[in-house]
């Protein structure tokens, strides 16, 4: 069995069995979801402010399902669409001191992409990524966090990946308030290893800001500005998100929705609008405990 292949079988199991995750909890969620039941419009707030920190003790699991339309100077670019839902759990392992190991992989399971020249429609699982990093215990609401990130060349289908081992730094730095989250989240990846023929060399920065307006309602954007360097091209969205709270049957779930308009991407072809509509149910993660 080849390594792509092992890798697509490990890929494949950490997706199945991420969802049993939900076996026990954290204190810092146990104490949110207990106070949820109690006064579930209060501690909707209490849940979307902690959700909105980048660096959140409370697991869950983000589901995004997002549409695209592009456009380019390709023939028939303007007329091609995507459709991709984003799997992405977000466990957090509290240390002692208060501080934080937090692991975010996220696994794109694509419906339907244009790809090549001729815009065949391919659908599979495309190359999985996940970021690790370190977050000391925030001080006076300032966060920061640092870690690797890293894509594995894991697609079931040669046109939606790069057959490309990548690594790279992750930064974040930010300030949580009970009336705000602002912040800034930069990375790098070059590529290390891997078949593929188009060498790997992207960097990316997430700005964050973000009005907590109270009843579990939270406006405001999260744009991902890209650079890659390989190819000398930007991808640069004007993004607004809003999303909403909520506790159902003593669990907290957020509901929210985004829109990207991108002001510059690749020339022959890249995407111009995105649409998502994301589920995040809150849940308990049971592989802490193994850390403590």
């Amino acid at each position: 069995m080849s390594i792509r292949k092992i890798i697509q079988v490990l890929s494949l199991s950490f997706l199945f069995f991420s969802l049993p995750v939900m076996a026990s909890a954290e204190a810092d969620a146990d104490a949110l979801l207990e106070a949820a039941e109690t006064h579930k419009t209060h501690n909707a707030d209490d849940v979307a402010k902690e959700l909105a920190n980048p660096n959140t003790a409370l697991a869950s699991i983000v589901f995004k399902n997002q549409y695209k339309l592009y456009t380019g100077d390709l023939p028939d670019a303007d007329d091609q669409n995507s459709a991709i839902t984003l799997f992405q759990p977000v466990l957090p392992f509290p240390l002692e001191s208060g501080s934080q190991i937090i692991f975010r992989p996220i696994i794109p399971i694509t419906w339907n992409s244009p790809a090549g020249i001729n815009f065949k429609n391919e659908s599979g699982i495309a190359d999985i990524s996940f970021d690790l990093v370190y977050a000391p215990k925030a001080k006076n609401g300032w966060i920061t966090a640092l870690g690797i990130v890293s894509t594995l060349p894991t697609a079931t289908n040669d046109a939606l990946g790069k057959d490309k081992f990548t690594l790279g730094p992750d930064i974040l730095f930010g300030r949580v308030t009970k009336e705000y989250v602002l912040g800034v989240h930069p990375s790098h990846q070059w590529d290390i290893a891997g078949s593929g023929d188009v060498g790997v060399s992207f960097s990316s920065v997430q700005l964050f800001a973000l009005s907590l307006l109270g009843k579990g309602w939270v406006v405001g954007s999260d744009p991902t500005l890209t650079y890659d360097w390989k190819q000398d091209e930007w991808e640069i969205p004007i993004n607004l998100i809003v999303s909403k709270t909520l506790i159902i049957g003593g669990r907290p779930w957020k509901f929210g929705t985004e829109i990207n308009y991108f002001v510059d991407q690749n020339s022959d072809f890249g995407p111009k609008w995105m649409f998502s509509f994301n589920i995040t149910p809150v849940i308990e993660n049971g592989l802490a405990k193994l850390f403590q």
